[in-house]
């Protein structure tokens, strides 16, 4: 099946602290959206790729690394949400490509192995999503005071990439009520089932500037991401 690729890159960084978007922070030296890019493009099975998101700033900051690839099919603008964002880069993502891998560039760390065995879960059951089990336990908190312990067997961290068949997405955008979440929230309200692929250990959202500093760390200790 061939298979296309929506880099979401729209993240505002706010909580970052940079005065900036996010996607175009600085991480080891580069901005942070090329370190998804990358491992997109060393996917074998990524045929064409939809950057979205500030598309100047995006393309400028790019441009200034001296970086890039010949897997880019589009650029699009970001929508006021993410999911609006997603729909757009759906639009622009070219005719011919039969699963879809939605990716945040804010998960930076993302491997090539990991996005290759979520599409080939996807092409074996429509969807699959990249999550982890949760290992904390879990409070119910009202008022700052525990209501209740919340099982956590059978509980997982949601994550991206997400993959899906392309029919199955775009029938789960346009037939959305409500702003969910992620993809996978929108692809399960068809009644479409959703496998799950364990994610890897440092497949970690950059949100705060800790989470910065952590993939800082892990880059310039351990540089290769397969």
């Amino acid at each position: 099946m061939k298979v296309g690729a929506i880099l979401v890159a729209g993240g505002r960084g706010e909580r970052l602290g940079s005065g900036t978007p996010k996607a175009i922070v600085p991480l080891a030296g580069r901005p942070l959206f090329t370190w998804s890019l990358e491992a997109l493009q060393r996917t074998p099975v990524i045929g064409g790729i939809v950057v979205v998101g500030p598309v100047a700033k995006l393309e400028a900051a790019l441009a200034a690394a001296g970086w890039g690839t010949d897997r880019i099919v589009a650029w699009c603008e970001g929508g006021p949400e993410r999911q609006q964002s997603v729909w757009r880069g759906l639009q622009a993502l070219p005719a011919g490509f039969e699963l879809v891998a939605v990716h945040d560039a804010a998960r930076a760390l993302v491997t090539p192995g990991l996005i290759a065995r979520c599409v080939a879960d996807a092409a074996a059951h429509g969807g699959a999503i990249a999550a982890a089990p949760l290992d904390d336990t879990l409070k119910r908190v009202s008022l700052m005071q525990v209501e209740t312990t919340v099982p956590r067997k059978g509980l997982w961290r949601a994550q991206t990439p997400q993959v899906f068949r392309r029919e199955w997405l775009e029938a789960a955008h346009a037939a959305a009520r409500a702003v969910a979440t992620d993809d996978a929230g929108l692809v399960e309200a068809l009644g479409k089932p959703v496998r799950i692929t364990p994610s890897d250990a440092l497949n970690l959202k950059i949100t705060t500037p800790a989470d910065l500093a952590l993939a800082e760390a892990w880059l310039a200790s351990s540089p290769a991401r397969n």
